[in-house]
């Protein structure tokens, strides 16, 4: 018989595994030490103010008697809050969308410009001005009055360069001078005239410093004699600098007023139409000699002057101010979604060149498939920051439409600290923005997880 001998490893000594169990325990604690100063930040701004406002929301509004679920009854029952709600919904489907798709566009274009990173700087830029700040630059920036707010100045500008304006806005006829005021804002002689006869057309309201350039006495022109076929007459102002002069006649130092549109009207219908000279005059000539005429002067001579677009009036603020919100945030999007487009392989748009697709098919193809997973973090994170806008809400919108622009944000702080004094309903509207919350950010964490594996 062969005996065989197995040599057996020396046992670890028990002091070993005790020594290893002590080293962990210690790692563990030393983990622990480091990290409970954040935990307890944590855990005072967060927790905390989390759990209180769940059990606050169970309570009225002097906080003393428990109302159980009356308030979230309450919630949906309130029109301010189901407005805040529907304009919630309209920021989350809107705003996140644009900037995703801007954010991708300019991605792609600045790889091509030649300073990239001078532009990526610029746009990112706003990102660098606080909510509060951007929102007084936006409040002034919307404002209707054309000499305060830009935008409304470029529009004014342009619809004038098409349009033109009246320069008598503010013109109106005396009372008992012979001038008839029309439904439609016009004026018009109360008795009828013939060829051979001239007119004399009054008006007031117009400051002689606001007179056109170029406007001349009107004396000479009233005292011309109309031909036996035309129609003449001077529309002028109605009044002497420094006083005197007799209302209804024309004195030498009243202008006249150019540039006022005149129609000599019979039955109704506007037969001949001229405009005034620099001295107020006009004239008809190849009237029916045997007919009656209306001279009228319309109503588009005073037309009050265009003001532009009422951005924050109750139709437009809250877009008016998703696009300030978009100011600020595109450049932000743009860099994540650039450094997402620096990391796809360079192989694949080579390729599918020289395969003959043209730009468009690449990026629709291959450019967004491949960069999904960075638009879908983006697009979350935006509805995450929507969900919880209030500043720019808060500072752009006027006191009368601040109703028409709430969110849930904001209207959680009107309910509780601007005026409702119901921290109750507050508490209540904080746990649903939290619960609205909630399921975008596990998805977030969810998904980065994911992208760690």
């Amino acid at each position: 018989m062969t005996a065989t001998l197995v040599k057996e490893a020396p046992a670890a000594p028990a002091g070993s595994a005790g020594r290893a169990r002590r080293l962990r325990r210690r790692g563990r604690i030393a983990a622990v030490l480091f990290a409970l100063p954040a935990l307890l930040l944590l855990g005072a701004l967060v927790v905390y103010p989390v759990l209180f406002s769940v059990g606050r929301s169970f309570f009225d509004a002097s906080g003393t008697r428990f109302v159980g679920g009356e308030n979230y009854t309450e919630m949906f029952r309130d029109p301010a809050t189901l407005k805040a709600v529907r304009n919630t919904a309209l920021w989350v489907v809107v705003a996140p969308a644009l900037l995703t798709g801007l954010g991708l566009v300019l991605a792609v274009l600045v790889e091509k410009v030649r300073w990239a990173t001078a532009f990526k700087l610029l746009l990112f830029m706003p990102m660098a001005v606080s909510f509060l700040a951007a929102g007084i630059v936006f409040r002034l920036a919307y404002d209707e009055d054309p000499d305060k707010g830009v935008l409304n100045a470029a529009v004014v500008s342009v619809h004038d360069a098409f349009t033109g304006t009246s320069a008598y806005p503010t013109a109106r006829a005396r009372d008992g001078q012979g001038l008839t005021a029309g439904p439609d804002g016009s004026y018009r002689t109360s008795a009828g005239v013939s060829p051979g006869d001239t007119v004399t057309l009054g008006l007031v309201g117009v400051a002689p410093g606001q007179l056109p350039e170029g406007a001349a006495p009107a004396a000479a022109a009233a005292g011309r004699t109309a031909a036996p076929d035309e129609l003449r007459g001077v529309v002028y102002l109605d009044f002497t600098p420094g006083g005197g002069g007799r209302q209804g006649e024309v004195d030498g130092r009243e202008s006249g007023l150019p540039e006022m549109r005149v129609e000599a009207v019979r039955d109704g219908a506007a037969i001949a139409s001229t405009t005034t000279a620099a001295d107020g005059s006009f004239r008809f000539s190849g009237l029916d000699a045997a007919s009656s005429y209306t001279v009228r002067l319309p109503a588009s001579n005073f037309a009050a002057p265009y003001d532009g677009v009422s951005w924050l009036g109750p139709a437009l603020v809250t877009p008016a101010i998703i696009g300030a919100y978009l100011w600020i945030w595109t450049g932000f999007a743009m860099v994540l979604i650039g450094a997402g487009l620096s990391t796809l392989p360079r192989e694949a748009l080579e390729a599918a060149r020289m395969d003959g697709a043209n730009e468009w098919q690449i990026f629709r193809r291959i450019t967004v498939p491949l960069l999904a997973p960075v638009l879908t973090v983006v697009f979350v994170t935006l509805v995450i920051n929507v969900m919880k806008v209030f500043d720019l809400v808060y500072i752009i919108a006027p006191g009368p439409v601040q109703e028409d622009a709430t969110v849930l944000a904001t209207q959680m702080w009107l309910v509780s600290f601007g005026g409702g004094n119901n921290q109750g309903l507050g508490s209540a509207l904080g746990v649903l923005l939290l619960l609205l919350v909630v399921p975008a950010m596990v998805f977030n964490v969810r998904r980065f997880r994911r992208s760690q594996r």
